[in-house]
């Protein structure tokens, strides 16, 4: 799986967060005034809470709102998506929140995601006191899990975080079991496009579906094929062989490096001339013979048409 760190998760809330409120703290949402924007202020969040102990979680973002009073004052809200039970989490959540108040003297609003597996852990508050003193911080939350029984109303949204909480749920269900992850992974897919989403959130999602829904090899090799099958029949191609392993690996190179390893694994050792072939190759040529390895009888026929 992806660094926590630098997961999809946090990608998708930058993207979408109007859409995460609305889904997850619907009450909240109904009081930001969404016309005035919002601003994400990760490297704030990293100068704060740089020296806090983490643990392990997927993402946390901060972003700055306006309300719809009309108020000139700016509401930080802090998501955390934590990834496993910790139970320094609700220390931490605090921490984030009386560092963010210390230096911008604004309200906070933490919020907490929590994606993990085991159904009794629900952190809501940290305190501490002494002598009548108290200190703390009560947080709402949201448990994945819970849409577990709610999965067939999920179905029906066209909300992007209803695919976000498909997706989860679907890995945790398939953890043990390869081929069931591969057929929820491509009905999940097949979903994005039929219900007549843009281009953009298609490619959104997408990544966010391939991340969390890691498939071997060989599986990958056929839910690719499939969604090139599904692309040529609704005309629609958007999510192509060399995007996505570029995206993967972050550049074009990437796609080439697993394009030979597929080439090595179908048809044994490669000639010294097909390396070098692949390694100076542009994205739109590694895709034309990408979407041939799998119908190629001979070497040569992947690269038909191509004039050395």
């Amino acid at each position: 799986m992806a660094d926590d760190y630098d997961s999809p998760w946090k990608e998708i809330l930058e993207v979408y967060f109007p859409e995460f409120m609305v889904f997850f703290f619907p009450a909240a949402a109904a009081e930001i005034d969404w016309s005035r924007g919002f601003e994400t202020l990760d490297k704030e969040l990293a100068q704060v809470v740089r020296d806090a102990e983490l643990g392990r979680r997927y993402a946390d973002k901060l972003l700055k709102v306006f309300l719809v009073d009309g108020s000139e004052e700016w509401l930080l809200v802090h998501v955390e998506v934590q990834g496993q039970p910790d139970a320094a989490f609700p220390r931490r959540m605090f921490t984030y929140a009386y560092r963010l108040f210390d230096r911008y003297g604004c309200e906070i609003a933490s919020l907490a995601v929590l994606a993990d597996t085991t159904r009794r852990w629900r952190p809501s508050r940290f305190e501490i006191s002494r002598w009548g003193s108290r200190l703390g911080l009560v947080f709402p939350s949201v448990k994945l899990l819970d849409y577990a029984s709610r999965q067939a109303e999920l179905e029906t949204e066209d909300n992007p975080f209803a695919t976000v909480v498909l997706a989860h749920l679907a890995a945790q269900a398939t953890r043990h079991d390869v081929q069931a992850r591969y057929l929820r992974k491509l009905a999940l897919t097949r979903r994005l496009y039929e219900r007549g989403l843009s281009k953009q959130r298609i490619i959104d999602l997408y990544r966010f579906l391939d991340w969390i829904l890691y498939l071997p090899d060989d599986l990958e090799l056929q839910y690719t094929d499939a969604i090139f099958a599904i692309e040529e029949s609704l005309k629609m191609p958007y999510v192509s062989y060399v995007e996505r392993r570029g995206e993967a690996r972050g550049e074009v190179r990437g796609a080439g490096l697993f394009l030979r390893g597929l080439l090595e694994q179908r048809f044994g050792a490669l000639p010294a001339e097909t390396i070098e072939r692949l390694e100076q190759a542009d994205a739109e040529r590694l895709m034309a013979w990408g979407r041939r390895v799998l119908a190629a009888q001979t070497l040569d026929e992947v690269f038909v048409e191509d004039p050395r």
